[in-house]
């Protein structure tokens, strides 16, 4: 049996590398995929593009806004002069929010009189929106935290506030998004690959008609399958390597786990996904449906469903049911542990069950459609 395997396997590799196109997909299309979405997918807001509408122009007022501007997060890019200029500049896209100071703030301020300041934040990013409104309270409420200080030293008064909140983020302490959105993207981006070289593998032997030479051989469907999985079992895991790599170099990922751990997860994975495009190789008759149905099962379960970008727990409760078709969502969840939190295999075993679970499923499935289609 050992030897049947091996020679399906050593055919499937000399098959691989004849292909100009999969040795394209193979190698090119990760890092691409890598580059490509690890710049674009990014919900960090900086550079908030401001306008000032400044009506007091007091000392107290330029002060507000000099700690608007020494933050990372602000730049004031409009002085605006009347109302219908702060209409224009939101509508016409310039600004990313308005401010309104009014008359009388430094007055107002100093005699103790309540101030209303006026943002106007541009909403049709609602998410947007919303991190630039906790950023301008975030700031008023630094600023007012200080004149009230001020305040009372000129009384003579110590300042000594009840509560001193510390707050301490754990795992990823500048809350890079970046970060957050790495092992998606690996779970994603290897899913796609391997789902569409296996199925593309069996199939071309359908359209070739070599799966008559196999069928008449001692080579059983579960040979056969074991057989073309551990080609790309073995480059896939290259591919991961070198996507980890490269997320490294790019974008500081570091493992903070076990690469036992990782790699033992890694493999799990790539089993359940190559047992998937077994299965699709087995509903397919030609190349290109083969592809359609492999990025159609693959690229959008893995997007939506996964918790790559959406949370899962913010999902309908049969969404969240639905979500455990793809592979992808305890894949993610295993990479996240590992990479970020460095966690050990205790706290993920059972995502490492499921993907087996889900390859012995499979790979069962594929063998008696394959036993059958070769009784036909």
């Amino acid at each position: 049996m050992l030897r049947r395997i091996f020679s399906i396997t050593v055919k499937e590799f000399r098959q691989i590398f004849r292909d100009k196109r999969s040795l394209l997909i193979i190698f090119l299309l990760p890092v691409s995929l890598l580059v490509l979405f690890g710049y674009a997918i990014n919900l960090d807001v900086n550079n908030i593009r401001l306008g000032v509408f400044d009506r007091d122009n007091s000392v107290s007022s330029r002060k507000f806004l000099r700690g608007l501007e020494s933050s990372e997060y602000f730049t004031i890019t409009e002085s605006i002069k009347n109302d219908d200029e702060v209409n224009n500049l939101l509508n016409r896209g310039k600004i990313d929010a308005a401010i309104i100071i009014p008359h009388n703030f430094e007055k107002d301020i100093m005699t103790g009189t309540d101030v209303g300041i006026q943002f106007l934040v541009d909403g049709v990013d609602a998410s947007t929106g919303g991190i630039i409104q906790n950023y301008l309270v975030a700031a008023t409420s630094e600023f007012n935290f200080k004149i009230t200080q001020e305040q009372l030293s000129q009384k003579g008064i110590k300042a000594n506030p009840p509560l001193n909140p510390q707050v301490q983020f754990w795992y990823n302490k500048d809350l890079n998004s970046t970060l957050y959105f790495i092992p998606g993207l690996v779970a994603m981006i290897l899913i796609i690959i391997s789902v569409i070289l296996t199925a593309i593998s069996l199939v071309r032997e359908k359209e070739f008609s070599t799966i008559e030479q196999i069928r008449v051989s001692p080579v059983t469907s579960f040979q056969l399958i074991i057989g073309k999985i551990i080609p790309y079992l073995i480059l896939s895991m290259l591919i991961a390597a070198s996507i980890l790599f490269m997320g490294n170099i790019l974008f500081g990922v570091v493992v903070k786990g076990s690469y036992i751990d990782l790699f033992l997860g890694t493999v799990c994975y790539l089993l359940a996904t190559l047992s998937l495009g077994i299965f699709v190789s087995t509903i397919a008759d030609s190349q290109q449906v083969a592809f359609q149905i492999s990025q159609l099962i693959s690229q959008l379960p893995s997007v939506i469903l996964s918790g790559f970008i959406f949370p899962i727990e913010s999902m309908p409760y049969a969404i969240q049911l639905l979500s455990n078709i793809t592979p992808s969502k305890f894949y993610i969840i295993i990479l996240r542990n590992i990479l970020i939190k460095g966690t050990g295999l205790s706290v993920f075993i059972d995502q490492v069950y499921y993907l087996l679970i889900f390859s012995a499923v499979f790979i069962i499935i594929s063998t008696i459609r394959i036993k059958r289609q070769e009784m036909m």
